[in-house]
């Protein structure tokens, strides 16, 4: 160690950790919920995004991972390979400023650097013991003590385990209607699956960001939340609040309640803004909105695309920085739903909501394919789903329940006995996300499994 504060200390700016080059690990944590997270050896090139589009909406919208280093954000931790400590190197604070954490190799030694404030502690995992699960390493154990001390500082109330879910998205996407909610509905009972809550994902809105106007494929939310909540099931829904669509209504009637763009065009084919929580009126919005959707009788909401939120920009108020207003974003809209209410992120800052969310999306959207389409490993793939939930892993029952995604369990998806496995282990949140009649035996019998039980113990003991 040649600069910093030495282990416990507040403050650690460069860091040189002599290691083994042929033992030791670095683990890079990514920004939000579907940037590349994992460990890797020293002569390893870690994941950068494809294209800059790619790093806007999955990466870090305001800033880019220096060439020739690892990096993480506000987390990065080495294994030194050597039997000695790990070291981690945190943000201080979950509610902000969230510092760029990089590491270099040189000489024998890995150099840490950060862009700010960052704690840096030597964590002696000891050895990993026979209780822990198949495949944890010393930089778990590390990290899961790292992350018990946060959880402490942070005051993450005690977790609740998960409902069981049935949600719309993988099967339907954004063409899903009132009636394919209904056969699901169901199905679910003809079929005696163990499932507690309904959730209608994208697709029910006119628009991203006219959450209260139907789509024409949805003739009454209050009808279809009423026969959910009549079957003796829990109605949940799928918002994204901190997006603005160019052709909603909010878009033409606040233009100075947005913060530029929040993502190119591609998901919903229109440019996306950023809400400005710090806006006049965008409080009362968000109240308004999550108000209205609770009085309905829903009481699950998965939040989503959350990195809008906290994106730098010129706000109504510049002295509220990106962190500070997202965070008072959630805020907001736990007030507005209850403390009864559960509560999942997704595309989230991940170190910022710390405290604030009941669970949480751990990696990207899975999908029938195994490899990302673009070859980028913040996109919808089994290979990106699976290694950010392993990655993640030691956050669950600490921060929140984890969310590793939806099981997909139909004979289109490719090695979907493995993405089985990966619900089965790392997803405290279980959830289903086939048109239930479609599924053959095994889907069937590997759907009812696993939504019968909703852990919410720490992974790493």
């Amino acid at each position: 160690m040649t600069s910093g504060q030495g282990p416990g200390g507040a403050a650690a700016t460069t860091v040189q950790v002599e290691v083994d080059p042929d033992a030791a690990l670095v683990y890079e944590h990514g920004w939000q919920s579907w940037s590349p997270t994992a460990a890797y050896r020293l002569d390893e090139d870690p994941f950068r995004p494809v294209s800059d589009f790619r790093r806007v909406g999955n990466y870090h919208p305001d800033r880019a991972a220096p060439q020739g280093a690892f990096c993480g954000e506000g987390l990065l931790a080495v294994d030194p390979g050597t039997g000695e400590g790990v070291h981690v190197f945190g943000a201080v604070d979950p509610a902000g400023p969230v510092p760029q954490v990089t590491a270099t190799v040189q000489d024998g030694h890995v150099v840490v650097r950060s862009t700010g404030e960052c704690a840096h502690q030597v964590v002696d995992p000891g050895p990993v013991g026979a209780t822990a699960p198949a495949g944890a390493t010393r930089l778990d154990v590390a990290l899961a003590r790292w992350a018990d001390g946060v959880a402490r500082t942070a005051g993450v109330p005690p977790l609740r385990a998960a409902p069981t879910v049935w949600c719309s998205w993988y099967h339907y996407y954004t063409r899903v209607t009132q009636d394919d909610v209904e056969e699901n509905l169901q199905a679910i009972e003809d079929l005696a699956l163990p499932v507690d809550v309904v959730q209608i994902d994208d697709g029910y809105q006119a628009e991203i960001g006219d959450w209260l106007t139907l789509s024409d494929r949805f003739s009454s939310l209050a009808d279809v939340v009423d026969r959910i909540r009549a079957r003796g099931r829990r109605a949940g829904i799928w918002v994204a609040p901190f997006l603005v669509g160019a052709r909603s209504a909010t878009a033409r009637e606040h233009p100075g309640w947005l913060v530029g763009g929040a993502e190119p065009a591609e998901g919903w084919d229109q440019a996306l803004a950023a809400l400005d929580v710090t806006s006049p009126g965008v409080e009362d919005h968000l109240r308004e909105v999550f108000g209205t959707l609770r009085s309905l009788g829903i009481d699950y909401f998965k939040i989503d695309f959350l990195y809008a939120g906290a994106m730098e920009g010129q706000r109504a108020d510049p002295a509220v920085t990106g962190v500070p207003a997202y965070r008072r974003g959630l805020e907001v809209i736990r007030e507005a739903i209850g403390p009864e209410s559960y509560l999942l992120g997704c595309g989230a800052p991940v170190l910022p909501s710390v405290g604030l969310v009941d669970a949480m999306r751990i990696g990207p959207d899975i999908d029938a394919r195994y490899e990302p389409s673009d070859g980028d490993l913040s996109q919808p793939s089994q290979r990106a789903a699976a290694q950010n939930s392993r990655w993640r892993a030691w956050q669950q029952g600490r921060f929140w329940v984890n969310d590793a995604d939806c099981l997909v369990a139909g004979p289109h998806v490719e090695r979907r006995e493995d993405w089985a496995d990966v619900v089965e282990r790392f997803s405290g949140l279980r959830a289903s996300s086939d048109r239930l009649v479609d599924l053959d035996e095994w889907g069937l019998q590997t759907t009812r499994r696993l939504l019968a039980d909703s852990p919410v113990d720490p992974f790493v003991p």
